[in-house]
């Protein structure tokens, strides 16, 4: 049986437990044992039908067990509220989180036009948003348990009762701030939006991981969900049409040829080079462990969900900075050393999308001097011969083909045809147009029979005949 099916067996309770060590996890979140024993823990209380998540039930689930936070009293009821401080000059990865107050959020506009960053030039007015969630999709019957949102601040510890303030532009900020918006039952689910819509208020742009898809659309669902029942609250910041930098586009374009895999997890480990606790627990897991702690109260369950998505939020702020050096249009010296040999490739045909023809150029150069593989090399010298043509810079193109030639073996006739057409109509030099020809049928003809393209063979016959009879012409 598959560990991943063993533990849902468990999680519903139909296997015994067994003894586990506690694995030391972070102050902020009480120590619990691993995924495994999460699961099969038994209850805090007799199990209970689970409740219908649509309807308005007051399920009283504990809080005792719950990472330590506080109740926040609102006009709907009861959120509580979890919050982490981490100063600025601590690192995640590599770098402290507060370098990226350094990097506009705009310097992304002109590589994702519809992200609409133009305006925005301040990460200290950003929220960093994750959001756990009681199933896949963004359908009406699909809750958001869990809001994280993360922002920089000049924090001071609140009051016990004191709702969230969220950052005060006014003020330079000493921290970044993870507060947890938590439904410890869906009564509680319009307490949520309202401190949700408190704290987002003063915030002019979102960044999330996959939230364009995800998380946004969620929420934007939930309030239309609750409009009737929270008259004139609105999160406006949420809107489709409000700045919203999404991680995971960026960040496929430059890594994923290299990693495959573009999930936060994954760039975590490769990129940022970090590892979590034992603490953490599966994404594809939470949905089921929420239902299993709405069912029996066993709040230790969600240990590993906070910090699950505490490690999400401060990530972003990482992976933000990673990737706003890497797309820095100066220096080579300003790109993180994340961004490698097929990184450059990546980062070049963003470049070259955006209409940025200079750092394009440059990009392709630099993935050049780093990659060895002939088939990725091929591929590099024809983008950037193509980008030459494009301006019209034919001798700069005719360069690249012929370094193509003498720096990657194969037979691949590519660089010969282009010889052969430029000689013909740049230079007008018919005897070199027609000697390029011959070689590029050369190389065909030697290739294996099963690499050999026949309608390629026709074309080179009939175009070295066409020459011939052009330069007799002459």
């Amino acid at each position: 049986m598959s560990e991943n099916l063993e533990r849902l067996r468990r999680l519903v309770g139909l296997r015994p437990a067994r003894a586990r060590p506690a694995p030391r996890v972070d102050d902020d979140f009480a120590p619990s044992p691993d995924p495994d024993a999460i699961l099969a823990a038994p209850p805090a209380r007799p199990a209970a039908p689970a409740p219908d998540l649509d309807s308005d039930v007051n399920w009283d689930a504990p809080a005792a067990a719950l990472p330590p936070g506080r109740e926040i009293a609102t006009r709907a009821g009861l959120c509580y509220v979890h919050e982490i401080a981490i100063p600025l000059d601590q690192p995640r990865g590599p770098f402290a989180l507060g370098n990226l107050l350094t990097t506009p959020p705009a310097r992304f506009a002109r590589y994702h036009p519809n992200f609409n960053l133009a305006e925005r030039t301040d990460y200290a007015r950003a929220a960093f948003i994750d959001t756990e969630t009681t199933g896949l999709g963004n359908g009406a019957g699909v809750y958001a348990f869990m809001v994280g949102v993360g922002t920089f601040e000049a924090y001071t510890p609140p009051a016990a009762d004191q709702l969230p303030s969220g950052p005060d532009p006014r003020t330079p900020p000493t921290h970044f701030v993870v507060r947890q918006l938590f439904m410890r039952h869906p009564g509680e689910e319009r307490a949520l939006l309202l401190v949700l819509a408190d704290l987002l208020a003063p915030l002019e742009l979102t960044v999330t991981f996959n939230g364009r898809a995800f998380d946004l659309p969620l929420l934007r669902t939930r309030y239309a969900q609750n409009r009737r029942l929270l008259p004139g609250v609105r999160a406006d910041l949420l809107a489709e049409s409000g700045p919203h930098l999404d991680l995971l586009l960026p960040a496929r374009r430059i890594w994923r040829r290299r990693l495959q895999s573009c999930r936060l997890l994954n760039l975590e480990q490769s990129i940022l080079g970090i590892a979590r606790a034992q603490a953490d627990v599966p994404g594809y897991l939470i949905p089921e462990l929420y239902q299993q702690y709405v069912r029996t109260g066993a709040a230790h369950l969600m240990h590993g969900v906070f910090y699950h998505n505490h490690e999400d939020i401060v990530s972003m702020v990482a992976l933000a900075d990673h990737l706003s050096r890497a797309f820095d249009p100066g220096s080579e010296a300003t790109a993180p050393p994340t961004v490698q040999g097929l990184d450059w490739a990546g980062l070049a045909r963003a470049q070259e999308a955006s209409g940025d023809r200079a750092a394009a150029e440059q990009s392709y150069r630099r993935a050049l001097a780093r990659i060895t593989r002939p088939g990725d090399r091929a591929e590099l010298y024809q983008r950037l011969a193509d980008l030459y043509k494009r301006q019209a810079r034919w001798g700069e193109a005719a360069d690249i083909w012929q370094e193509w030639i003498t720096s990657v073996p194969g037979h691949d006739p590519t660089p010969y045809v282009e010889l052969a057409k430029y000689c013909e109509w740049q230079t007008r030099e018919l005897d070199q147009a027609i000697m390029w020809t011959g070689w590029a049928l050369h190389t065909l003809r030697a290739a294996p029979t099963t690499a050999r393209r026949p309608n390629i063979l026709a074309d080179l016959e009939h175009r070295l005949a066409r020459l011939q009879r052009k330069a007799s012409a002459d």
